[in-house]
């Protein structure tokens, strides 16, 4: 039975509200985390508290208890300049940043428009509603 520090093995199917797969691990390669330690999504982690091996349940998660909200001011436009001449910035990419307070994030590169860079801080899944099909493989 699933409990705090309990190592546990998933396999598991991720979708948004759109019914798009945004993850998925297999029987030939399961999750595994170990239990009540913050290494994964709070409303999914909660749900599987209690269950054994073999058993299977649909999670329906909400982005507070998710991956959060999305924060717009985690938007935000960059100067090109801040940025290593040398430097290929494409769609796409990632980069750490320090934030007010010294909070370090990561940001993904949105666009590039002349010499500004829109970049999002914010988790790739924040603001979605999430959908595991869950079965315990160990």
């Amino acid at each position: 039975m699933i409990k705090k520090n309990s190592v546990v093995s998933l396999i598991y199917c991720l979708k948004n509200s759109n019914e798009e797969e945004m993850d998925r691990a297999d029987k030939d390669k399961p999750f595994a985390y170990l239990h009540g330690n913050g290494q994964m999504v709070p409303g999914l982690e909660k749900e599987l508290e209690g269950l054994a091996v073999g058993d299977k349940k649909d999670v329906t998660v909400s982005p507070a208890e998710g991956y959060g909200d999305l924060n717009p001011q985690l938007k935000i436009e960059v100067d090109r300049a801040n940025f290593p001449k040398e430097a290929d910035i494409q769609p796409g990419m990632q980069f750490e940043g320090q934030g007010d307070g010294g909070t370090r994030t990561v940001f993904t590169v949105k666009a590039v428009v002349g010499d500004k860079i829109h970049v999002d801080g914010n988790h790739p899944l924040a603001g979605e509603t999430l959908h595991f099909s869950i079965e315990i493989a160990g």
